[in-house]
Protein backbone atom coordinates (compact mmCIF):
# COMPACT_ATOMS: atom_id res chain seq x y z
CA UNK A 1 0.00 0.00 0.00
CA UNK A 2 1.46 3.35 -1.04
CA UNK A 3 1.70 6.36 1.26
CA UNK A 4 -1.16 8.12 -0.52
CA UNK A 5 -3.52 5.24 0.25
CA UNK A 6 -2.38 5.02 3.87
CA UNK A 7 -2.74 8.77 4.26
CA UNK A 8 -6.31 8.59 3.03
CA UNK A 9 -7.05 5.98 5.70
CA UNK A 10 -5.45 8.15 8.37
CA UNK A 11 -7.51 11.20 7.44
CA UNK A 12 -10.63 9.04 7.69
CA UNK A 13 -9.68 8.41 11.34
CA UNK A 14 -9.07 12.08 12.12
CA UNK A 15 -10.23 13.54 15.46
CA UNK A 16 -9.97 17.36 15.44
CA UNK A 17 -10.26 17.66 19.21
CA UNK A 18 -7.45 15.20 19.73
CA UNK A 19 -5.36 17.00 17.11
CA UNK A 20 -5.65 20.28 19.04
CA UNK A 21 -4.79 18.54 22.32
CA UNK A 22 -1.80 16.75 20.81
CA UNK A 23 -0.40 19.92 19.25
CA UNK A 24 0.03 21.43 22.71
CA UNK A 25 1.90 18.38 24.00
CA UNK A 26 4.39 18.16 21.13
CA UNK A 27 5.68 21.68 20.40
CA UNK A 28 8.44 20.59 18.03
CA UNK A 29 5.87 19.42 15.47
CA UNK A 30 4.08 22.07 13.39
CA UNK A 31 0.29 21.83 13.85
CA UNK A 32 -0.09 21.51 10.08
CA UNK A 33 1.79 18.21 10.22
CA UNK A 34 -0.74 16.66 12.60
CA UNK A 35 -3.74 14.73 11.32
CA UNK A 36 -5.14 13.89 14.76
CA UNK A 37 -5.43 10.09 14.87
CA UNK A 38 -5.67 8.64 18.36
CA UNK A 39 -2.90 6.26 19.41
CA UNK A 40 -5.10 3.13 19.83
CA UNK A 41 -6.36 3.63 16.26
CA UNK A 42 -2.82 3.99 14.96
CA UNK A 43 -1.72 0.83 16.78
CA UNK A 44 -4.69 -1.09 15.41
CA UNK A 45 -3.98 0.13 11.87
CA UNK A 46 -0.29 -0.76 12.23
CA UNK A 47 -1.12 -4.32 13.29
CA UNK A 48 -3.50 -4.66 10.36
CA UNK A 49 -0.96 -3.38 7.86
CA UNK A 50 1.86 -5.49 9.30
CA UNK A 51 -0.16 -8.72 9.23
CA UNK A 52 -1.19 -8.10 5.62
CA UNK A 53 2.34 -7.18 4.50
CA UNK A 54 0.93 -4.02 2.95
CA UNK A 55 3.33 -1.54 4.53
CA UNK A 56 6.63 -2.36 2.78
CA UNK A 57 6.50 0.58 0.36
CA UNK A 58 5.34 2.98 3.07
CA UNK A 59 8.30 2.09 5.30
CA UNK A 60 10.72 2.99 2.51
CA UNK A 61 9.07 6.30 1.62
CA UNK A 62 10.89 8.69 3.96
CA UNK A 63 10.51 11.37 5.12
CA UNK A 64 6.80 11.30 5.83
CA UNK A 65 4.71 14.44 5.49
CA UNK A 66 2.66 13.94 8.66
CA UNK A 67 3.36 13.27 12.32
CA UNK A 68 0.72 10.53 12.34
CA UNK A 69 2.58 8.78 9.51
CA UNK A 70 5.72 8.88 11.64
CA UNK A 71 3.75 7.40 14.53
CA UNK A 72 2.39 4.67 12.28
CA UNK A 73 5.93 3.97 11.07
CA UNK A 74 7.12 3.57 14.68
CA UNK A 75 4.29 1.17 15.51
CA UNK A 76 4.97 -0.86 12.37
CA UNK A 77 8.64 -1.24 13.29
CA UNK A 78 7.58 -2.26 16.79
CA UNK A 79 5.70 -5.21 15.24
CA UNK A 80 8.74 -6.52 13.31
CA UNK A 81 9.83 -9.93 14.62
CA UNK A 82 13.11 -10.28 12.74
CA UNK A 83 15.88 -8.50 14.65
CA UNK A 84 18.10 -7.72 11.67
CA UNK A 85 15.22 -6.28 9.66
CA UNK A 86 14.03 -4.34 12.67
CA UNK A 87 17.44 -2.81 13.39
CA UNK A 88 17.84 -1.87 9.75
CA UNK A 89 14.43 -0.21 9.76
CA UNK A 90 15.05 1.62 13.05
CA UNK A 91 18.42 2.97 11.90
CA UNK A 92 16.84 4.16 8.65
CA UNK A 93 13.98 5.85 10.47
CA UNK A 94 15.74 7.51 13.44
CA UNK A 95 17.24 10.45 11.47
CA UNK A 96 13.72 11.50 10.48
CA UNK A 97 12.26 11.56 14.00
CA UNK A 98 11.68 15.13 15.17
CA UNK A 99 9.75 14.77 18.42
CA UNK A 100 9.77 13.01 21.78
CA UNK A 101 6.49 11.13 21.24
CA UNK A 102 7.53 9.21 18.14
CA UNK A 103 10.95 8.57 19.68
CA UNK A 104 9.53 7.18 22.92
CA UNK A 105 6.77 5.13 21.30
CA UNK A 106 9.23 3.34 19.04
CA UNK A 107 9.67 0.19 21.11
CA UNK A 108 10.22 -2.98 19.06
CA UNK A 109 9.07 -6.11 20.86
CA UNK A 110 11.89 -8.18 19.41
CA UNK A 111 14.42 -6.10 21.36
CA UNK A 112 13.30 -7.61 24.66
CA UNK A 113 14.16 -11.10 23.38
CA UNK A 114 17.56 -10.19 21.92
CA UNK A 115 18.92 -7.66 24.43
CA UNK A 116 22.63 -8.38 24.18
CA UNK A 117 22.61 -7.89 20.42
CA UNK A 118 21.24 -4.40 21.01
CA UNK A 119 24.33 -3.05 22.73
CA UNK A 120 26.43 -2.18 19.62
CA UNK A 121 23.58 -0.26 17.92
CA UNK A 122 22.70 1.45 21.22
CA UNK A 123 26.27 2.69 21.52
CA UNK A 124 26.16 3.91 17.92
CA UNK A 125 22.87 5.76 18.47
CA UNK A 126 24.21 7.48 21.59
CA UNK A 127 27.46 8.41 19.84
CA UNK A 128 25.63 9.86 16.83
CA UNK A 129 25.05 13.25 18.43
CA UNK A 130 21.60 13.38 16.79
CA UNK A 131 19.00 14.48 19.35
CA UNK A 132 16.43 11.75 18.93
CA UNK A 133 18.91 9.00 18.12
CA UNK A 134 20.68 9.76 21.41
CA UNK A 135 17.36 9.92 23.25
CA UNK A 136 16.30 6.61 21.74
CA UNK A 137 19.58 4.94 22.67
CA UNK A 138 19.33 6.06 26.29
CA UNK A 139 15.68 5.00 26.32
CA UNK A 140 16.65 1.51 25.19
CA UNK A 141 19.26 1.26 27.96
CA UNK A 142 16.59 2.34 30.43
CA UNK A 143 13.99 -0.09 29.11
CA UNK A 144 16.15 -3.18 28.68
CA UNK A 145 19.25 -2.86 30.88
CA UNK A 146 18.22 -1.82 34.39
CA UNK A 147 17.20 -5.24 35.64
CA UNK A 148 18.95 -8.60 35.24
CA UNK A 149 21.17 -7.36 32.40
CA UNK A 150 22.33 -4.24 34.25
CA UNK A 151 26.03 -3.39 34.13
CA UNK A 152 27.74 -0.38 35.80
CA UNK A 153 29.21 0.59 32.43
CA UNK A 154 25.73 1.56 31.20
CA UNK A 155 25.17 4.52 33.56
CA UNK A 156 28.80 5.48 32.82
CA UNK A 157 27.83 5.75 29.15
CA UNK A 158 24.77 7.87 29.93
CA UNK A 159 26.60 10.11 32.41
CA UNK A 160 29.20 10.92 29.75
CA UNK A 161 26.57 12.45 27.45
CA UNK A 162 26.85 16.22 27.16
CA UNK A 163 24.13 18.01 25.24
CA UNK A 164 22.30 21.32 25.27
CA UNK A 165 19.24 19.65 23.77
CA UNK A 166 16.31 19.65 26.19
CA UNK A 167 14.94 16.30 25.01
CA UNK A 168 18.32 14.61 25.48
CA UNK A 169 18.85 16.06 28.94
CA UNK A 170 15.33 15.08 30.00
CA UNK A 171 15.93 11.50 28.91
CA UNK A 172 19.24 11.37 30.80
CA UNK A 173 17.43 12.64 33.91
CA UNK A 174 14.65 10.10 33.40
CA UNK A 175 17.24 7.33 33.00
CA UNK A 176 18.96 8.16 36.29
CA UNK A 177 15.68 8.57 38.18
CA UNK A 178 14.57 5.14 36.96
CA UNK A 179 18.01 3.66 37.63
CA UNK A 180 17.83 4.92 41.22
CA UNK A 181 14.56 3.04 41.64
CA UNK A 182 16.03 -0.18 40.27
CA UNK A 183 19.78 -0.05 41.00
CA UNK A 184 20.01 2.47 43.83
CA UNK A 185 23.37 1.50 45.34
CA UNK A 186 25.11 1.24 41.97
CA UNK A 187 23.74 4.52 40.62
CA UNK A 188 23.75 6.78 43.68
CA UNK A 189 27.50 7.61 43.38
CA UNK A 190 26.83 9.33 40.04
CA UNK A 191 24.79 11.91 41.94
CA UNK A 192 27.01 12.02 45.01
CA UNK A 193 30.03 12.73 42.79
CA UNK A 194 28.12 15.26 40.64
CA UNK A 195 28.74 13.34 37.42
CA UNK A 196 25.87 15.06 35.58
CA UNK A 197 25.50 18.67 34.55
CA UNK A 198 23.70 20.76 37.17
CA UNK A 199 20.31 20.95 35.42
CA UNK A 200 20.19 17.21 34.71
CA UNK A 201 21.46 16.39 38.20
CA UNK A 202 18.62 18.32 39.85
CA UNK A 203 16.00 17.07 37.39
CA UNK A 204 17.01 13.44 38.00
CA UNK A 205 16.69 13.94 41.76
CA UNK A 206 13.32 15.64 41.38
CA UNK A 207 11.95 12.81 39.21
CA UNK A 208 13.34 10.18 41.61
CA UNK A 209 11.71 11.88 44.59
CA UNK A 210 8.37 11.76 42.76
CA UNK A 211 8.71 7.97 42.30
CA UNK A 212 6.79 5.56 44.52
CA UNK A 213 9.63 3.08 44.09
CA UNK A 214 12.04 5.25 46.08
CA UNK A 215 11.81 4.86 49.87
CA UNK A 216 11.17 7.86 52.15
CA UNK A 217 14.69 7.49 53.57
CA UNK A 218 16.21 7.47 50.09
CA UNK A 219 14.16 10.53 49.10
CA UNK A 220 15.37 12.43 52.14
CA UNK A 221 18.98 11.71 51.27
CA UNK A 222 18.47 12.60 47.62
CA UNK A 223 17.01 15.97 48.65
CA UNK A 224 20.28 16.69 50.43
CA UNK A 225 22.14 16.21 47.14
CA UNK A 226 20.20 18.89 45.25
CA UNK A 227 22.10 22.04 44.36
Amino acid sequence: MRTEEIRKELFALRDEGYRAFQSKLIPTVAPGRMIGVRTPELRRFAKELFRSGAAEDFLLELPHAYFDEDQLHAFLLSEEKDLARCLEGVSRFLPYIDNWATCDQLSPRVFSRRRRELLPPIRAWIASGETYSVRFGVGMLMQHFLDADFDPSFPETVAAIRSEEYYVRMMVAWYFATALAKQYDAVLPFLEKRRLDLWTHNKAIRKAIESRRITPEQKEYLRSLKE
